[in-house]
């Protein structure tokens, strides 16, 4: 039998998203008949729209389920340039588009566009898990900014000190994932500035920009800039995922210059072609329809932000800066434990509750919580974290013991 091929350096640099493997744990141990929580995920349990289900299931019966265009079908593209200027107040034409199955394959392929071999990607701490893997997979260097604690984003200067004769991207999260932190508007309007002097490309991962709490507003990026669309150096990558709840329809899009989205395109259709047909009719209805829903997850969220934080400030020794938005609490138990992996390990054998470690997220003894489930399931899971740091005066764990059984 001859022997497995070797894999390319690129796959052996990569491993699996960290997030994507907790799922897949959590749902093997309810499987199994453990009591498990679930406090890593990142979709809401709201429902769709009722009018974008109603228009994927419109066109299902038709049996008319083509391909698309590689870039998206006009009607998408015509909602993402009525959203863009509803949200952003820029008017675009289609050549300014690109639609995709889900925002994390538009921030991949911008990559796959921009980025040559050995070129700097450069991207604020705390960051999403898959920056830095989506920059290898593109031939990049991943290059993260270390965070002002006292501002909780990194400070403008360490933004410019990072940014070198390589450096061809950087990327922006605001709001974010896992921080729940607004990015300043003078933050972004000196960061920007500095990348469109250099013309190092800036992307924009907007997927969170109106999941925000308090009645708080959200810069947008044209807001820091006086140039149009094509002349910024700018890509927004948004999508229907979080707003809309609308995770499993994978629908993301790209807005920017035409030359760039023109590029991307091309890649995409080689890559994957054009996304779904149904899902590209359902979020037009979605982007186009009543907005009621989004209006309701939030004001559900921010209800249980509250919560969160309340529950997880009552243990002594974490420390929450509460996020402004998102569905996420990214809380520091360094004063439990520093290294977070191991300390979500422990989480999950001893108490049988998932949380994601701030280590994948650039931040070491932080964990990310998700309310975004059901709020059953995170006041007992925080319960359970309690219980395990001892703060109610549980005894001692020895190793073996287990605090939960079937």
């Amino acid at each position: 039998m001859s022997a497995t091929p070797p894999l390319s350096a690129t796959a052996g640099s990569i491993g699996a998203s960290v997030t994507l493997k907790l799922n897949s744990a959590a749902a093997r141990m309810r499987a199994e008949g453990e009591p498990v929580i679930h406090l890593g995920g990142g979709e809401p349990k709201s429902l769709a729209p009722a009018e974008a289900v109603a228009a994927g299931i419109a066109l299902l019966k038709t049996g008319e389920v083509r391909y698309t265009p590689a870039a998206g079908t006009p009607a998408m593209k015509d909602a993402v340039i009525a959203y863009t200027e509803r949200y952003y107040d820029r008017r675009i034409g289609r050549d300014n588009v690109m639609v995709s199955a889900g925002a994390k394959q538009a921030i991949m392929v911008a990559l796959m566009a921009l980025v040559n071999p050995g070129d700097e990607v450069v991207f604020p701490v705390p960051y999403w898990v898959s920056y830095p893997e989506m920059a290898r997979i593109a031939g990049g260097v991943p290059v993260p900014v270390p965070l002002d604690k006292e501002a909780y984003q990194p400070t403008v200067a360490a933004m410019a000190a990072a940014l070198t004769a390589r450096t061809r991207v950087v990327m922006l999260n605001s709001t974010s994932n896992p921080s729940g932190k607004i990015l300043s508007q003078d933050f972004l309007t000196e960061v920007i500035g500095m990348c469109q002097d250099r013309g190092i490309a800036i992307l924009m991962d907007d997927i969170y920009h109106r999941l925000v709490f308090d009645g708080r507003h959200t810069p947008h990026c044209y807001e820091c800039t006086d140039k149009s669309v094509d002349e910024a150096g700018i890509l927004v990558l948004n999508g229907v995922s979080k707003q809309y709840a609308m995770t499993g329809f994978r629908v993301g899009w790209a807005v920017g210059p035409a030359p760039i989205i023109k590029a991307m395109s091309n890649i995409q259709s080689h890559l994957s072609g054009g996304p779904c047909t149904i899902s590209q009719a359902a979020s037009v209805a979605a982007l186009l329809g009543d907005q009621q829903s989004v209006d309701r997850l939030l004001a559900d969220l921010e209800e249980r932000r509250n919560q969160t934080a309340d529950l997880l400030e009552s243990i002594p020794g974490v420390e929450l800066l509460r996020p402004d938005g998102t569905f996420y609490c990214f809380a520091d138990f360094s004063a439990f434990d520093a290294d977070s992996a191991r300390l979500s390990q422990r989480f999950l054998e001893k108490i049988q509750v998932v949380t994601v470690p701030g280590i994948e997220f650039g931040m070491e003894g932080y964990q990310r919580l998700s309310f975004c489930g059901g709020m059953g399931d995170v006041r007992e899971g925080i319960r359970r974290i309690r219980w395990l740091l001892n703060e109610d005066g549980a005894p001692e764990l020895k190793a073996g013991d287990r605090v939960f059984t079937r």
